[in-house]
């Protein structure tokens, strides 16, 4: 998985391309680039999962993992785009409550500021 990195006002926007799996390490590289974040001191992040081609349970623990670190420090993550897939994922598993998702960019970053 790559993870392109960008900001927008006070919001750090990952782009999240490929397979967030246990196999490809795409679940560490999640976590790592969450860490990375956080430990620069940015609160509000955005994954943006339009290019998601898929998500394990591991992927998919990260995912919930990053929502925790990032309310533990303070801030509040929020997903983008989410691919039919994903968002059938999140709803099996009931998570999908947990997040606030959205289909819009814009409105996605302006909802931080709310």
């Amino acid at each position: 998985m790559d993870i392109a990195e960008r900001t927008s006002g006070s919001v750090v926007i990952l782009d999240l391309h490929g397979k967030i799996t246990l196999g490809d390490g795409g679940d560490v590289a999640l976590k790592s680039k969450i860490a990375g974040v956080l430990q620069n001191g940015h609160k509000f992040i955005l994954l943006n999962l339009r290019d998601v081609t898929y998500v394990d349970s591991a992927g998919l623990g990260e995912i919930v993992q990053a929502y925790a670190s990032a309310s533990k420090n303070g801030g509040k993550l929020k997903l983008l785009g989410m691919p039919k897939r994903v968002r059938d994922l999140l709803a099996i598993t009931k998570l999908l409550p947990i997040f606030e998702a959205f289909e819009d960019e814009d409105a996605a970053v302006q909802s931080f500021g709310k």
